[in-house]
């Protein structure tokens, strides 16, 4: 059992100081997930850091209360790194609940790695490495909020979903032209004719290579299919 009476003030309020620092550094990565509608955000950053600082710190408890050398008077051997070895474990559970896949789409890979994060800021303030916990919390804001502008700059490859419903008789070779343009392509379509209605769905999975926000060049494809004279019925487009 551990002796809590060989801490001294000093050395306890060492520990709320590593303490305070993992909620605030963690909070920081936090509060940038939480301003863009994040499910992780604020909070579950914050406790992730503190929970994180609290198993290093009772690592070093341990150590301290048993021996520095690794085995005290008991006989026991004290590995300091054993507890924390498992935080990583804990939060790859803890970081795959922010993952969500949409069709092609995979969504909050960035908050799951904000997790993951957070998670060794705390570790770094448990053992008393500020300056590094510093520094880390220093770039992932810029990664997060710098980069994101980068990102902006250059083309890339985004994956949407385009619903047309149209008539049987309509040309679906007329309509795949219609929405054919350059950097765009059509990855496959499935269609579906109802004959009672007299109704062809067919929905096309488009890969964009575009720069800035893809989704503008939507109104350019649904303005084309409107003035292409093709009877639509129906249109949609999403992720």
């Amino acid at each position: 059992m551990l002796d809590w009476k060989i801490f001294s003030p000093a050395f306890t309020a060492n520990f709320l100081i590593r303490l305070a620092a993992a909620g605030l550094l963690g909070g920081l990565i936090g509060l940038e997930r939480d301003m863009h509608g994040r499910a992780a955000g604020l909070r579950t950053n914050m406790l992730v850091s503190l929970g994180s600082a609290l198993f290093m710190m009772i690592s070093v408890a341990i150590a301290v209360t048993y021996s520095t050398n690794g085995a005290g008077d008991t006989g026991l051997r004290v590995d300091p790194s054993r507890i924390a070895a498992q935080i990583i474990t804990g939060i790859g559970f803890l970081g795959a609940g922010t993952i969500l896949k949409e069709g092609i789409n995979v969504r909050g890979l960035t908050t799951s790695a904000c997790l993951w994060v957070s998670a060794g800021l705390g570790m770094a303030c448990g053992a008393g490495l500020f300056e590094l916990a510093i520094v880390v919390t220093l770039l992932g804001l810029f990664t997060l909020i710098a980069v994101n502008w980068v990102e902006k700059l250059y083309a890339k490859d985004s994956y949407r979903t385009l619903e047309i419903a149209v008539p049987n008789q309509t040309d679906l070779s007329r309509v795949i032209d219609t929405i054919k343009r350059e950097n765009l392509k059509i990855l496959h379509l499935d269609y579906e004719r109802d004959y009672q209605r007299d109704q062809m769905t067919v929905v096309f999975n488009i890969r964009l290579f575009h720069r800035g926000v893809p989704d503008k060049l939507s109104h350019k494809i649904i303005a084309d299919l409107e003035s292409s004279g093709f009877p639509i019925q129906r249109i949609k487009w999403w992720h």
